[in-house]
């Protein structure tokens, strides 16, 4: 399917198809996610572009939690509470199983004025006061968290506790049960306003400071502008960091040897521990587990990106490129020294272009404050996507294991084919079962309907979805848009243009300096990333934080999602390595073994012939 009508606008929205077996598939979402005919005029006449940052596959029912959270999270901060000027938020609809978002933009000069006056004393609280603002904000994150860890499940037992009666409770297991699965769901919702409390302050902070630049250094690109912020030590790199002092551990100890040529986790964990000194090693590692590797394979939005506490491969994979470079005498420490003296210098430079004290003071003001805002903007999402996220993935198959013992589903995984308000009903059935000893409906209810789902979403990760529908505005106004998905007025322009499937050239965001020539790695799962080998290129939909250490083997990365602000980007800038994201159809596009070149100086992608090698 072309992702273009013939009038050279993307497609309508309400003219995609169903991808062949996966039809009713609107029946595991529910109806305010999806497109309406009601609704028809307006969704044609929006910009919808496919969220492959958050959710890169088709949407397990239960994982729309996190789609529905942030769908208010984020809008009400930009709508409600700050009233960011030019924007009204970001809309959904999920489309054969992806999730489309449209940015909503404010174009009444009146409205923007009204807006903007709200915004400069609210938004000013929050500037003026932000490392308190923050270190609270850490405090709230943590208890919620705290919280989280707290919540169990457990199946109904066969006869209630004795002390139940003794101590006169008055409250038993089918109670303890239905609260622990509303706290559960009332957590992950507090933990999501927590997450876009401020940053949708950190993003207008560094977006303003990136205007100044553009209007006082004509020509000025993204990248540099980028650069005068980066080489903060942020929380995200602290994972890869614990990876690397295992590693010097492991040198130090004598374990070099058993890392390297153990492949199995579970067989390398025995193996230590049965070596001389390896039980230093092995405090170590449970030093560091927790909570940094609590650290999702992916974005954190869906169950199925395990953390690196459930799957060590990736973590240990890395260790081992590590030691290979100790015992080789190489550095493998990220080269933050380097990044820092560039960033003073480029700031130097740039801040002496400028005619007037004025001009000088407040592009002072601007960029310290965009440095000030910057190690939010990437520390939340240790704490929400990653430590939060997946400790609540690991509880939701706490209750998977409560349905699968009263015979509901087969498999602990196969909750995550239920919306949540579908479990709700199901616990309450399953209570009323186990009071009534009846065993409730849900053995029968629920079997067929998980079959359906499962392939039904099997049909719809065949489909491709295109990275936009419906019709591109004037001009695109929403700060995150622009930041975090890389999406501009411009870049929507050469989407248009580029739907060629066999095309040579692939143009992107800049996003970090340099030129490289390599083989394309094509990582559509993070099962590949155990393939990635030094030197590969790394072709992706987009990058996710704990996929850091595999960046000391790459020479570049291509994404097709991403602003100046993606983590593609920010981890590109703080490595090294140069890159290119936003591309749209990167991973249509280019196959892996091909020879591609990636210059992150212009934002061009080149696929190469071999003869250019």
């Amino acid at each position: 399917m072309s992702a273009t009508d013939a009038t050279g606008s993307f497609l309508s929205p309400h003219a995609v198809a169903t991808p062949p077996g996966a039809e009713g598939w609107e029946q595991l979402y529910p109806y305010y996610a999806l497109l309406s005919e009601a609704t028809k005029d307006v969704e044609e006449r929006e910009l919808w572009f496919f969220d492959g940052m958050h959710n890169p596959s088709p949407i397990y029912p239960f994982d729309t939690i996190m789609t529905e959270n942030w769908w208010v999270a984020c809008n009400q901060l930009t709508t409600r509470v700050w009233q960011i000027p030019p924007s009204w938020g970001i809309d959904h609809r999920i489309i054969n199983g992806y999730l489309y978002i449209s940015p909503r933009g404010v174009s009444d000069p009146q409205q923007i004025a009204e807006r903007a006056e709200h915004f400069q004393r609210r938004a000013g609280h929050y500037y003026a006061n932000w490392d308190e603002i923050y270190d609270n904000w850490i405090v709230k994150a943590e208890d919620c968290i705290g919280r989280l860890k707290a919540i169990s499940f457990a199946p109904l037992p066969d006869r209630e506790q004795e002390s139940f009666v003794t101590e006169h409770r008055g409250l038993f297991s089918s109670y303890d049960l239905l609260t622990s699965y509303d706290r559960l769901i009332e957590n992950l919702f507090e933990m999501g306003a927590y997450h876009f409390e401020m940053l949708n302050l950190g993003y207008g902070a560094y977006l303003t400071f990136k205007e100044f630049c553009q209007e006082a250094f004509p020509g000025i690109t993204d990248q540099t502008v980028a650069r005068m912020v980066a080489g903060i030590d942020i929380l995200l790199f602290r994972p890869d960091d614990e990876v690397r002092k295992l590693a010097r551990l492991a040198v130090e100890l004598g374990l070099a040897d058993l890392v390297r040529d153990t492949a199995d986790a579970n067989a390398l964990l025995a193996a230590i521990g049965e070596a001389p000194r390896g039980d230093e090693w092995l405090q170590a590692l449970e030093a560091a587990k927790d909570p940094w590797f609590w650290y999702s394979t992916g974005a954190g939005y869906t169950h199925t990106d395990r953390a690196w506490i459930d799957d060590l491969r990736l973590p240990f994979t890395a260790m081992r490129g590590y030691i290979d470079k100790l015992e080789a005498g190489e550095d493998i420490d990220r080269p933050l020294e380097r990044v820092l003296e560039e960033r003073t210098r480029i700031t130097a430079e740039y801040r002496e272009l400028l005619g007037t004290d004025d001009d000088r003071e407040a592009f002072d003001q601007l960029v310290q404050l965009a440095r000030t805002v910057y190690p939010y903007v990437e520390n939340h999402n240790f704490y929400v996507e990653h430590w939060h996220h997946s400790i609540f993935w690991s509880k939701v198959r706490e209750l998977g294991d409560v349905f699968v013992a009263h015979g509901f589903i087969a498999d602990r995984e196969d909750l995550f084919l239920l919306h949540r308000n579908e479990i709700h009903s199901a616990l309450y059935d399953l209570i009323i079962g186990w009071a009534a000893g009846t065993g409730g409906r849900g053995p029968t209810h629920w079997p067929p309907i998980v079959e359906e789902r499962k392939r039904q979403l099997a049909a719809l990760r065949e489909w491709t979805p295109p990275p936009a529908l419906g019709t591109p505005p004037d001009a695109i106004t929403e700060p995150l848009t622009i930041m975090l998905w890389g999406i501009t007025t411009e870049r929507v322009q050469e989407w248009l243009g580029a739907s060629d499937p066999d095309a040579s050239e692939l143009r992107g965001v800049a996003a970090s300096p340099g030129k490289a020539r390599g083989r394309a790695m094509v990582v559509t799962d993070p099962e590949q990333l155990h393939e990635v080998q030094r030197g590969d290129i790394l072709v992706c939909r987009v990058t996710a934080p704990s996929w850091a250490p595999v960046f000391s083997r790459l020479g570049a990365a291509v994404s097709d999602v991403g602003g100046i602000m993606a983590h593609t980007a920010i981890v590109s800038r703080e490595y090294g390595l140069p890159a290119v994201v936003g591309t749209g159809y990167g991973t249509q596009t280019i196959k892996t073994g091909q020879l591609i070149e990636v210059d992150g100086d212009t934002g061009v992608v080149r696929i190469l012939q071999e003869g250019d090698a």
